[in-house]
Protein backbone atom coordinates (compact mmCIF):
# COMPACT_ATOMS: atom_id res chain seq x y z
CA UNK A 1 0.00 0.00 0.00
CA UNK A 2 1.37 3.18 -1.00
CA UNK A 3 1.47 6.53 1.36
CA UNK A 4 0.93 10.05 0.29
CA UNK A 5 1.36 13.67 2.17
CA UNK A 6 0.42 16.54 0.41
CA UNK A 7 2.45 20.33 1.05
CA UNK A 8 0.10 23.31 0.64
CA UNK A 9 1.86 26.03 -0.55
CA UNK A 10 0.11 28.91 1.09
CA UNK A 11 2.32 31.75 1.79
CA UNK A 12 2.23 33.93 -0.59
CA UNK A 13 1.49 37.84 -0.76
CA UNK A 14 -1.26 38.03 -3.21
CA UNK A 15 -0.30 41.89 -3.95
CA UNK A 16 -2.59 41.78 -6.77
CA UNK A 17 -5.27 41.21 -4.50
CA UNK A 18 -4.92 44.02 -2.49
CA UNK A 19 -6.97 45.29 -0.90
CA UNK A 20 -7.93 42.17 0.39
CA UNK A 21 -4.36 41.38 1.16
CA UNK A 22 -3.59 43.76 3.13
CA UNK A 23 -4.43 42.26 6.42
CA UNK A 24 -4.68 38.58 5.61
CA UNK A 25 -3.09 35.55 3.28
CA UNK A 26 -4.40 35.19 -0.27
CA UNK A 27 -5.84 32.01 0.43
CA UNK A 28 -7.42 33.20 3.31
CA UNK A 29 -9.51 35.64 1.22
CA UNK A 30 -12.94 35.32 1.48
CA UNK A 31 -15.18 33.47 -1.00
CA UNK A 32 -18.32 32.53 -2.26
CA UNK A 33 -20.59 33.77 0.96
CA UNK A 34 -19.23 31.60 3.33
CA UNK A 35 -15.54 30.50 2.76
CA UNK A 36 -12.18 30.80 2.17
CA UNK A 37 -10.36 30.36 -0.88
CA UNK A 38 -8.12 27.96 0.72
CA UNK A 39 -11.47 25.60 1.38
CA UNK A 40 -11.65 24.93 -2.12
CA UNK A 41 -8.26 23.03 -2.52
CA UNK A 42 -8.83 21.65 1.12
CA UNK A 43 -11.78 20.09 0.02
CA UNK A 44 -10.82 18.80 -2.99
CA UNK A 45 -8.03 17.00 -1.08
CA UNK A 46 -9.97 15.35 1.88
CA UNK A 47 -12.92 14.38 -0.75
CA UNK A 48 -10.41 12.44 -2.48
CA UNK A 49 -9.12 10.76 0.41
CA UNK A 50 -5.89 12.45 1.02
CA UNK A 51 -5.73 13.48 4.88
CA UNK A 52 -2.28 13.74 5.41
CA UNK A 53 -1.83 17.65 5.03
CA UNK A 54 1.18 20.35 5.71
CA UNK A 55 0.38 24.22 5.02
CA UNK A 56 2.65 26.15 4.39
CA UNK A 57 2.41 29.35 5.48
CA UNK A 58 4.13 32.50 5.47
CA UNK A 59 3.05 36.14 4.75
CA UNK A 60 -0.17 37.82 7.17
CA UNK A 61 -0.59 34.27 8.12
CA UNK A 62 -2.50 35.31 11.52
CA UNK A 63 -5.98 34.94 9.48
CA UNK A 64 -5.33 32.03 7.72
CA UNK A 65 -4.17 30.07 10.48
CA UNK A 66 -6.88 30.77 12.38
CA UNK A 67 -9.38 29.68 9.96
CA UNK A 68 -7.73 26.44 9.21
CA UNK A 69 -6.86 25.97 13.01
CA UNK A 70 -10.70 26.35 13.96
CA UNK A 71 -12.46 24.87 10.99
CA UNK A 72 -10.75 21.59 9.74
CA UNK A 73 -9.99 19.19 12.93
CA UNK A 74 -9.49 15.63 11.92
CA UNK A 75 -8.88 12.62 13.89
CA UNK A 76 -5.37 12.31 14.60
CA UNK A 77 -5.61 8.88 15.92
CA UNK A 78 -5.83 7.70 12.80
CA UNK A 79 -2.81 9.39 11.09
CA UNK A 80 -5.51 12.46 9.43
CA UNK A 81 -4.40 15.77 10.11
CA UNK A 82 -3.93 19.44 8.71
CA UNK A 83 -1.02 21.05 9.93
CA UNK A 84 -0.39 24.52 10.01
CA UNK A 85 2.84 24.76 9.37
CA UNK A 86 4.75 28.79 9.21
CA UNK A 87 8.06 29.92 7.91
CA UNK A 88 10.35 28.46 10.90
CA UNK A 89 13.82 28.95 9.39
CA UNK A 90 15.24 25.57 10.30
CA UNK A 91 17.63 25.59 7.72
CA UNK A 92 18.73 29.25 7.21
CA UNK A 93 17.79 32.92 8.32
CA UNK A 94 15.63 33.33 5.04
CA UNK A 95 11.84 33.74 4.68
CA UNK A 96 10.97 31.59 2.14
CA UNK A 97 12.81 32.31 -0.90
CA UNK A 98 10.49 30.60 -3.21
CA UNK A 99 7.99 27.79 -4.04
CA UNK A 100 10.69 25.47 -4.37
CA UNK A 101 12.72 26.77 -1.03
CA UNK A 102 9.04 26.51 1.17
CA UNK A 103 9.13 22.69 0.60
CA UNK A 104 13.43 22.27 1.66
CA UNK A 105 13.01 24.28 4.41
CA UNK A 106 10.07 21.55 6.03
CA UNK A 107 11.83 18.53 4.72
CA UNK A 108 11.49 17.10 7.99
CA UNK A 109 8.10 16.58 7.48
CA UNK A 110 8.53 14.60 4.55
CA UNK A 111 11.27 12.52 6.72
CA UNK A 112 8.95 11.96 9.22
CA UNK A 113 6.10 10.38 7.12
CA UNK A 114 8.41 8.93 5.31
CA UNK A 115 5.59 8.77 1.54
CA UNK A 116 6.04 7.57 -1.39
CA UNK A 117 3.85 10.02 -3.38
CA UNK A 118 4.36 13.59 -2.21
CA UNK A 119 1.37 16.49 -3.63
CA UNK A 120 2.70 19.90 -3.94
CA UNK A 121 -0.25 22.18 -4.58
CA UNK A 122 -1.22 26.07 -4.50
CA UNK A 123 -3.75 26.71 -2.08
CA UNK A 124 -5.37 30.01 -4.11
CA UNK A 125 -7.27 28.26 -7.29
CA UNK A 126 -10.51 28.10 -7.83
CA UNK A 127 -11.80 24.47 -9.13
CA UNK A 128 -13.09 20.96 -8.29
CA UNK A 129 -10.57 18.04 -8.36
CA UNK A 130 -10.40 14.23 -7.51
CA UNK A 131 -6.65 14.62 -7.03
CA UNK A 132 -6.31 10.66 -6.40
CA UNK A 133 -7.61 10.53 -10.36
CA UNK A 134 -4.02 12.65 -11.42
CA UNK A 135 -1.86 10.15 -8.73
CA UNK A 136 -3.54 7.39 -10.88
CA UNK A 137 -1.62 8.73 -13.91
CA UNK A 138 1.35 9.75 -12.09
CA UNK A 139 1.55 6.08 -11.33
CA UNK A 140 0.77 4.76 -14.47
CA UNK A 141 3.21 6.58 -16.20
CA UNK A 142 6.31 5.36 -13.58
CA UNK A 143 6.53 9.25 -13.56
CA UNK A 144 9.23 11.25 -11.39
CA UNK A 145 6.76 14.28 -11.47
CA UNK A 146 3.61 15.05 -12.44
CA UNK A 147 1.99 18.28 -13.55
CA UNK A 148 -1.62 19.13 -13.91
CA UNK A 149 -2.47 21.36 -16.82
CA UNK A 150 -5.25 23.06 -18.57
CA UNK A 151 -5.54 24.15 -21.72
CA UNK A 152 -5.63 28.07 -22.37
CA UNK A 153 -6.14 30.58 -25.35
CA UNK A 154 -2.84 30.97 -27.10
CA UNK A 155 -3.41 34.82 -26.34
CA UNK A 156 -3.10 34.94 -22.45
CA UNK A 157 -0.84 31.64 -22.43
CA UNK A 158 1.82 34.49 -21.55
CA UNK A 159 0.84 34.63 -18.09
CA UNK A 160 1.44 30.91 -17.28
CA UNK A 161 4.14 28.31 -17.44
CA UNK A 162 3.67 26.92 -20.38
CA UNK A 163 4.47 22.53 -20.88
CA UNK A 164 5.01 20.90 -23.96
CA UNK A 165 4.53 17.33 -24.45
CA UNK A 166 4.82 14.50 -27.13
CA UNK A 167 1.86 12.47 -27.88
CA UNK A 168 2.41 10.24 -24.94
CA UNK A 169 1.86 13.61 -22.56
CA UNK A 170 5.51 13.53 -21.30
CA UNK A 171 6.95 16.79 -20.68
CA UNK A 172 9.51 17.81 -22.90
CA UNK A 173 9.91 21.47 -22.68
CA UNK A 174 9.10 24.57 -20.44
CA UNK A 175 8.39 28.04 -20.86
CA UNK A 176 7.88 30.16 -17.79
CA UNK A 177 5.64 32.69 -19.01
CA UNK A 178 7.01 33.15 -22.28
CA UNK A 179 6.76 36.09 -24.96
CA UNK A 180 6.15 33.73 -27.20
CA UNK A 181 4.17 30.39 -26.32
CA UNK A 182 4.59 27.38 -27.52
CA UNK A 183 1.05 25.78 -28.73
CA UNK A 184 -0.34 22.18 -28.64
CA UNK A 185 0.36 20.15 -31.67
CA UNK A 186 -2.60 20.60 -34.00
CA UNK A 187 -3.73 22.56 -32.01
CA UNK A 188 -2.69 26.50 -32.87
CA UNK A 189 -4.83 28.57 -30.97
CA UNK A 190 -4.27 26.68 -27.55
CA UNK A 191 -1.18 26.22 -25.00
CA UNK A 192 -0.71 24.05 -22.17
CA UNK A 193 -0.63 26.01 -18.85
CA UNK A 194 0.56 24.32 -15.68
CA UNK A 195 -1.67 25.01 -12.94
CA UNK A 196 0.98 25.03 -10.27
CA UNK A 197 -0.41 21.37 -8.84
CA UNK A 198 2.34 18.36 -9.11
CA UNK A 199 2.90 15.15 -7.67
CA UNK A 200 6.41 14.14 -7.17
CA UNK A 201 8.00 10.38 -5.90
CA UNK A 202 9.33 11.86 -2.46
CA UNK A 203 13.16 10.43 -3.29
CA UNK A 204 13.18 12.44 -6.70
CA UNK A 205 11.43 15.60 -4.82
CA UNK A 206 13.81 15.58 -2.01
CA UNK A 207 17.16 15.32 -4.16
CA UNK A 208 15.95 18.55 -6.49
CA UNK A 209 15.25 20.93 -3.84
CA UNK A 210 18.17 20.13 -2.15
CA UNK A 211 20.25 20.21 -5.25
CA UNK A 212 18.54 23.42 -5.40
CA UNK A 213 18.79 24.90 -2.32
CA UNK A 214 23.18 25.05 -3.02
CA UNK A 215 22.03 27.38 -6.18
CA UNK A 216 22.87 30.49 -5.41
CA UNK A 217 21.51 31.72 -8.88
CA UNK A 218 18.30 30.00 -8.29
CA UNK A 219 15.21 31.87 -7.45
CA UNK A 220 14.34 28.39 -5.71
CA UNK A 221 10.93 27.91 -7.68
CA UNK A 222 9.15 24.81 -9.16
CA UNK A 223 8.19 26.68 -12.36
CA UNK A 224 11.67 28.66 -12.85
CA UNK A 225 14.13 25.68 -11.71
CA UNK A 226 13.05 22.64 -10.26
CA UNK A 227 10.70 21.55 -13.77
CA UNK A 228 13.22 23.08 -16.33
CA UNK A 229 15.72 21.12 -14.34
CA UNK A 230 13.87 17.80 -14.32
CA UNK A 231 13.27 17.87 -18.04
CA UNK A 232 16.74 18.65 -18.66
CA UNK A 233 18.12 15.81 -16.40
CA UNK A 234 16.17 13.60 -18.51
CA UNK A 235 13.25 12.62 -15.56
CA UNK A 236 10.29 10.91 -16.17
CA UNK A 237 7.88 14.44 -16.18
CA UNK A 238 4.46 13.85 -17.42
CA UNK A 239 1.52 16.21 -18.08
CA UNK A 240 -2.05 15.45 -16.81
CA UNK A 241 -5.09 16.81 -18.60
CA UNK A 242 -6.89 18.63 -15.73
CA UNK A 243 -10.07 18.46 -18.01
CA UNK A 244 -10.08 14.22 -18.18
CA UNK A 245 -10.53 14.47 -14.35
CA UNK A 246 -14.47 13.29 -13.10
CA UNK A 247 -15.68 14.68 -9.96
CA UNK A 248 -18.71 12.90 -8.85
CA UNK A 249 -22.01 15.07 -8.99
CA UNK A 250 -20.10 17.23 -11.55
CA UNK A 251 -21.77 18.68 -14.66
CA UNK A 252 -20.00 18.18 -17.82
CA UNK A 253 -19.73 21.55 -18.45
CA UNK A 254 -17.51 22.32 -15.12
CA UNK A 255 -15.27 19.71 -16.65
CA UNK A 256 -11.60 21.69 -16.87
CA UNK A 257 -13.23 24.44 -14.95
CA UNK A 258 -10.03 26.55 -13.47
CA UNK A 259 -9.63 30.01 -12.17
CA UNK A 260 -6.20 31.75 -10.95
CA UNK A 261 -8.35 34.64 -8.60
CA UNK A 262 -4.65 36.65 -8.93
CA UNK A 263 -6.10 39.37 -9.54
CA UNK A 264 -9.12 41.67 -8.46
CA UNK A 265 -11.35 41.61 -11.83
CA UNK A 266 -10.47 37.67 -11.73
CA UNK A 267 -12.05 37.76 -7.90
CA UNK A 268 -14.88 39.17 -9.22
CA UNK A 269 -15.96 37.10 -12.64
CA UNK A 270 -15.42 33.60 -10.09
CA UNK A 271 -17.68 35.41 -7.60
CA UNK A 272 -20.15 36.78 -10.35
CA UNK A 273 -20.24 33.52 -11.63
CA UNK A 274 -21.68 31.68 -8.69
CA UNK A 275 -24.98 34.13 -8.75
CA UNK A 276 -26.05 32.97 -12.25
CA UNK A 277 -28.43 29.84 -12.92
CA UNK A 278 -26.18 27.33 -13.78
CA UNK A 279 -22.92 28.42 -12.14
CA UNK A 280 -19.98 26.43 -13.35
CA UNK A 281 -18.83 25.69 -9.88
CA UNK A 282 -21.70 24.24 -7.91
CA UNK A 283 -21.93 24.79 -4.32
CA UNK A 284 -24.71 22.65 -4.26
CA UNK A 285 -23.32 19.47 -5.16
CA UNK A 286 -23.63 17.02 -2.03
CA UNK A 287 -21.45 14.21 -3.75
CA UNK A 288 -17.76 17.09 -3.64
CA UNK A 289 -19.13 19.16 -0.94
CA UNK A 290 -16.69 22.13 0.11
CA UNK A 291 -16.66 22.22 3.75
CA UNK A 292 -15.48 25.26 6.17
CA UNK A 293 -16.08 26.59 9.56
CA UNK A 294 -20.00 26.31 10.46
CA UNK A 295 -21.14 29.70 11.79
CA UNK A 296 -23.60 29.93 14.69
CA UNK A 297 -26.17 32.57 12.63
CA UNK A 298 -29.46 32.47 12.94
CA UNK A 299 -31.44 32.18 9.17
CA UNK A 300 -31.38 35.12 6.80
CA UNK A 301 -34.30 37.25 7.29
CA UNK A 302 -35.77 39.70 4.69
CA UNK A 303 -38.15 41.92 6.35
CA UNK A 304 -40.87 44.43 5.00
CA UNK A 305 -43.44 43.94 2.41
CA UNK A 306 -44.97 47.92 2.13
CA UNK A 307 -45.17 47.67 -1.64
CA UNK A 308 -46.93 51.61 -1.40
CA UNK A 309 -44.26 53.30 0.18
CA UNK A 310 -41.29 50.55 -2.21
CA UNK A 311 -40.60 49.48 1.07
CA UNK A 312 -40.03 45.53 0.10
CA UNK A 313 -36.96 43.41 1.48
CA UNK A 314 -35.94 41.04 -1.59
CA UNK A 315 -32.82 39.19 -2.79
CA UNK A 316 -32.80 37.96 -6.74
CA UNK A 317 -30.24 35.75 -8.19
CA UNK A 318 -28.07 36.65 -5.42
CA UNK A 319 -26.32 34.07 -2.38
CA UNK A 320 -27.22 35.16 0.80
CA UNK A 321 -25.58 33.68 3.95
CA UNK A 322 -26.47 33.28 7.26
CA UNK A 323 -27.25 35.77 9.76
CA UNK A 324 -27.96 38.53 6.91
CA UNK A 325 -30.73 40.70 6.91
CA UNK A 326 -32.23 42.31 4.11
CA UNK A 327 -34.86 45.23 5.80
CA UNK A 328 -36.58 46.75 2.98
CA UNK A 329 -34.07 46.50 0.71
CA UNK A 330 -32.50 45.55 -2.82
CA UNK A 331 -30.04 43.04 -3.59
CA UNK A 332 -29.86 42.23 -7.00
CA UNK A 333 -26.52 39.56 -8.62
CA UNK A 334 -24.87 39.41 -5.25
CA UNK A 335 -23.28 37.84 -2.52
CA UNK A 336 -23.68 38.51 1.44
CA UNK A 337 -21.40 37.12 3.64
CA UNK A 338 -22.82 36.14 7.34
CA UNK A 339 -24.08 39.07 8.82
CA UNK A 340 -24.68 41.91 6.32
CA UNK A 341 -27.35 44.04 6.56
CA UNK A 342 -28.88 45.86 4.15
CA UNK A 343 -31.82 48.48 5.57
CA UNK A 344 -34.80 50.08 4.04
CA UNK A 345 -34.93 51.75 0.15
CA UNK A 346 -31.00 50.78 -0.26
CA UNK A 347 -30.38 49.41 -3.39
CA UNK A 348 -27.25 46.81 -4.53
CA UNK A 349 -26.41 45.91 -7.74
CA UNK A 350 -23.38 43.27 -8.61
CA UNK A 351 -22.21 43.31 -4.96
CA UNK A 352 -19.76 41.29 -2.67
CA UNK A 353 -20.42 42.44 0.91
CA UNK A 354 -18.02 40.22 3.43
CA UNK A 355 -19.18 40.01 6.83
CA UNK A 356 -20.72 42.37 9.14
CA UNK A 357 -21.21 45.25 6.31
CA UNK A 358 -24.07 47.14 6.85
CA UNK A 359 -25.92 49.24 4.43
CA UNK A 360 -27.04 52.72 4.89
CA UNK A 361 -30.48 53.43 3.89
CA UNK A 362 -31.29 55.15 0.38
CA UNK A 363 -27.86 54.04 -0.63
CA UNK A 364 -27.49 52.88 -4.55
CA UNK A 365 -24.25 50.74 -5.09
CA UNK A 366 -22.89 48.90 -7.93
CA UNK A 367 -20.14 47.12 -8.99
CA UNK A 368 -18.48 46.80 -5.17
CA UNK A 369 -16.23 44.13 -2.94
CA UNK A 370 -16.47 45.67 0.52
CA UNK A 371 -14.28 43.99 2.88
CA UNK A 372 -15.63 42.84 6.46
CA UNK A 373 -16.99 45.35 9.30
CA UNK A 374 -17.71 48.43 6.94
CA UNK A 375 -20.60 50.50 7.90
CA UNK A 376 -21.80 52.65 4.23
CA UNK A 377 -23.69 55.40 5.64
CA UNK A 378 -26.77 56.57 4.41
CA UNK A 379 -27.80 57.98 0.88
CA UNK A 380 -24.29 56.87 -0.15
CA UNK A 381 -24.04 56.22 -3.88
CA UNK A 382 -20.80 53.75 -4.95
CA UNK A 383 -20.23 52.68 -8.13
CA UNK A 384 -21.70 55.19 -10.76
CA UNK A 385 -19.01 58.21 -10.68
CA UNK A 386 -16.05 56.45 -10.81
CA UNK A 387 -13.68 59.12 -10.58
CA UNK A 388 -15.23 60.46 -7.46
CA UNK A 389 -14.55 56.56 -5.74
CA UNK A 390 -11.08 56.53 -7.00
CA UNK A 391 -10.35 59.31 -4.52
CA UNK A 392 -11.13 57.32 -1.66
CA UNK A 393 -11.13 53.45 -2.55
CA UNK A 394 -9.24 50.93 -5.16
CA UNK A 395 -11.56 51.05 -8.27
CA UNK A 396 -9.98 48.24 -11.30
CA UNK A 397 -9.83 49.41 -14.79
CA UNK A 398 -13.02 47.50 -15.27
CA UNK A 399 -14.83 49.48 -12.65
CA UNK A 400 -14.38 47.20 -9.50
CA UNK A 401 -14.63 49.50 -6.34
CA UNK A 402 -13.16 48.09 -3.27
CA UNK A 403 -13.57 49.18 0.34
CA UNK A 404 -10.79 47.49 2.36
CA UNK A 405 -12.06 46.01 5.66
CA UNK A 406 -12.90 48.05 8.55
CA UNK A 407 -12.88 51.65 6.40
CA UNK A 408 -14.32 54.48 8.28
CA UNK A 409 -16.71 56.77 6.45
CA UNK A 410 -16.39 60.55 7.30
Amino acid sequence: MYKTVAMLLAGGEGKRLSPLTLDRAKPAVPFGGRYRIIDIVLSNFVNSGVTRINVLTQFKADSLIKHISRSWVLESRFGRYIDIIPAQMRVSKEWYLGSADAVYQNLNLIDDEEPDFVYVFGSDHIYKMDVGQMLNFHRRKRADLTISVIPVPIETAGRFGIIEVDKDMRVIGFQEKPENPKPIPGHPTKALASMGNYIFNAGPLVEMVTEDAAVLDSVHDFGKNIIPAMVVNHHKVFAYDFKKNRVPGQNPKARGYWVDVGTIDAYWDASMDLVSVSPVLNLYNKKWPIFSLNHDNPPAKFVFANEKKKRIGVAMDSLVSEGCIVSGGFVNHSILFPGARINSYANLNHCILFNNVSVGRYSRIRNLICDKNVRIPERSIIGYDLEKDRKRFTVTDRGIVVIPKGYQFE
